[in-house]
């Protein structure tokens, strides 16, 4: 059992690792700026392309290059849209092709951002925080829905964040060549270079016009889509979570990028532009003013290829010699490969460095890797942790252990344990609920307000309460799921080995609420509440030969019996009304209303001597407990 749920919270980790850049609406809504704010001339050519690349598919590719104002479940998708697709819902610019021309869920997931926009332009405008984070929580648990690879597909690299600058003193040309250098990790602007490199290659092979009328529109439809490729990736570095570099662990990259994308980041151009960024489903008219300009840029440069006004050598560039989309695969790859090798013998610039270099030097200068000057990282709930909880408990009982004790009462008791589990908590977003633990601990009751009897006389010396005060020790287990309480637990070992990939899925979903995502957080200004039926047990056991109570009886009159039991409870709705965070350990406060019902078991009668045991029963009951946790992380 111990080594199941070793595999599930190992599992979780690397599951939920996502902190991919602007949300879809973003990233589309930047892509159409780009495209509005191009020249007549450039606006045109541009239309003229599309229309080419578009004929055969007309009932899957909107007339115009882009449609302003896309409604929900839109039939049909622009050009704006493959730059959104592209990275978070695509592993490649063939893969996203594949995706926008020949699957159905693509529509689902452009229907999901639409929505998830009109929601976040009503957060906005009410000024509402928890109803922006809510409405970012339930479009993720959408999008998974509908893109059933969407927390898992790129998971793995650091693909969406730019690299750290590894000196104060290096400049744009050195750090892009070290972006772009064979076995650099994949990052943000070696990804738009490569991709980037690939269309212009095709644009340029596409002017030399000796290619038949279906080559030429497959030619620029793939030139088109490494294009909206490439772009997706340009406009990942204008959010504020990503442009922090990305040194660190995988909790130390989550709860920066989490807290700079929400709280803001100043950062400097690398020509000298100096501006607060924003993040992901937090862009302000700024922030996508600033990337806009950069991606029409690189859209200029596309439209001047295929036009023939850039003469590029695309001959030596095996890997735009064929009339489909780049099959680079992100979510595969975890470091940079070389695009083309030659170069200029007498100024020993790479011929890309002409068209790259311009976009480049408006892209935000990255953070320092770490040590001296590095910007301050935050830590999210990501990991292995020990901790501490305490706890208040106030119980309703509805009966006694006696068959006889119908009356209720009321009892209070208080916990200290220890816990070992893993977090899976972002910094801010707390709408998700990856947390897994087992706990361990001791707990103290008072005697119950109930009577043992209010007819028959106690025995001498003893405190006449239904159950009089007692001590246990407490075993405590949560655990998401994804359909049935514990389901994980059981798949886990099995699925882990034969299908990783469909137990990844699961335990994506169960993170995020299960596959009936009635479980998810709900942020509200005043804290957060979660039902959370089914994701914890806990068991307190009360030993033998220490605990006493009186039974009545009508037959035997007052027995004198010692018992143990076995008390099980089941949280059901938790609220959080603070959280504090830092860099490595975590403290909250929790209120939590839970069921349980208590076992009698192992009775022996005391007094009178030889006096038959009486029957017992189990109590039922209702609580509420005030929670102290408090989590150190390593």
């Amino acid at each position: 059992m111990f080594k199941r749920l070793i595999y599930v919270l190992l599992l979780f980790v690397l599951t939920t690792n996502r902190a991919s850049g602007w949300i879809y609406p973003e990233h589309r809504y930047i892509m159409m700026v780009a495209i509005e704010n191009l020249s007549r001339q450039h606006r045109e050519a541009l239309d003229k392309l599309w229309g080419e690349a578009r004929g055969p598919y007309a009932s899957r590719l909107t007339d115009s290059v882009i449609v302003k104002q896309q409604g929900v479940k839109p039939d049909r998708l622009d050009y704006a849209s493959w730059a959104a697709i592209a990275g978070d819902h695509s592993c490649s610019p063939d893969n996203m092709l594949t995706n926008v021309l020949k699957t159905d869920w693509i529509l689902d997931v452009a229907d999901v951002a639409a929505r998830l926009k009109i929601e976040i332009l009503k957060s906005e405008k009410s000024r509402n925080r928890s109803q922006h984070i809510n409405a970012i929580h339930v479009s993720d648990i959408r999008l998974q829905r509908a893109d059933i690879e969407y927390a898992t597909r790129a998971g793995f690299n650091n693909v969406h964040f730019l690299l750290a600058r590894p000196e104060v003193g290096t400049d744009e040309m050195e750090y892009m060549r070290e972006c772009l250098s064979e076995g650099a990790p994949l990052n943000a602007l070696g990804a738009y270079a490569w991709f980037h490199i690939s269309a212009m290659h095709k644009a340029a092979r596409y002017a030399q016009g000796d290619l038949s009328g279906e080559d030429r529109a497959a030619l620029i439809l793939a030139a088109l889509a490494d294009e909206a490729f490439a772009i997706h990736f340009l406009e990942d570095v204008y959010a504020a979570g990503h442009t922090a570099g990305t040194w660190g662990e995988a909790s130390m990259r989550k709860g920066t990028h989490d807290y700079y994308n929400e709280k803001g980041l100043e950062i400097v151009t690398w020509d000298g532009k100096r501006v607060i960024l924003l993040g992901d489903a937090f862009m302000r008219s700024e922030d996508e003013e600033l990337a806009a300009n950069n991606v029409r840029l690189s859209l200029e440069q596309l439209i001047r290829a295929a036009n023939g006004e850039l003469l590029l050598d695309h001959e030596r560039d095996i890997v735009a010699l064929v009339n489909r989309p780049d099959t680079f695969n992100i979510c595969k790859n975890n470091w940079m490969s070389v695009r083309v090798k030659n170069s200029d013998t007498q100024t020993g610039k790479m011929e890309w460095e002409e068209f790259l270099g311009p976009v480049m030097i408006q892209t935000p200068t990255p953070g320092l890797a770490v040590g001296l000057g590095a910007i301050p990282r935050f830590r999210s709930e990501i990991g292995k942790f020990l901790g501490i909880s305490s706890c208040l408990n106030g119980e309703s009982l509805l009966n006694g252990f006696g068959k006889e004790q119908t009356t209720g009462g009321l009892v209070g008791g208080l916990e200290a344990n220890l816990r070992f589990g893993v977090g899976l908590d972002g910094v801010l977003n707390q709408a998700g609920d990856g947390l897994a633990f087992v706990q361990g601990g001791f707990r103290l009751d008072a005697s119950s307000s109930n009577r043992y009897d209010d007819s028959s006389p106690s025995i001498a010396g003893i405190i006449p309460a239904a159950i009089p005060g007692r001590a246990a020790f407490n075993l405590r287990l949560r655990l998401p799921f994804w359909l049935i309480p514990g389901d994980l637990l059981v798949a886990g070992p099995i699925l882990f080995f034969a299908s990783r990939k469909t137990f990844e899925k699961m335990a994506v979903t169960s993170v995020n609420g299960g596959a009936i995502p009635w479980q998810s957080g709900i942020i509200t200004p005043v804290g957060r509440f979660q039902f959370v039926a089914g994701r914890e047990i806990g068991v307190s056991f009360y030993a033998t030969g220490e605990n006493e109570m009186q039974i009545p009886s009508s037959t035997a009159g007052t027995t004198l019996v010692s018992y143990s039991s076995t008390k099980l409870d089941f949280p059901i709705l938790e609220y959080v009304p603070f959280r504090t965070f830092s860099m490595d350990q975590t403290s909250s406060g929790k209120i939590q209303f839970y069921a349980g019902i208590d076992f009698p078991h192992n009775a022996a009668v005391i007094l009178p001597t030889g006096a038959p045991l009486p029957e017992l029963q189990p109590i039922w009951h209702l609580g509420m407990r005030l929670i102290f946790d408090w989590r150190h992380y390593f």
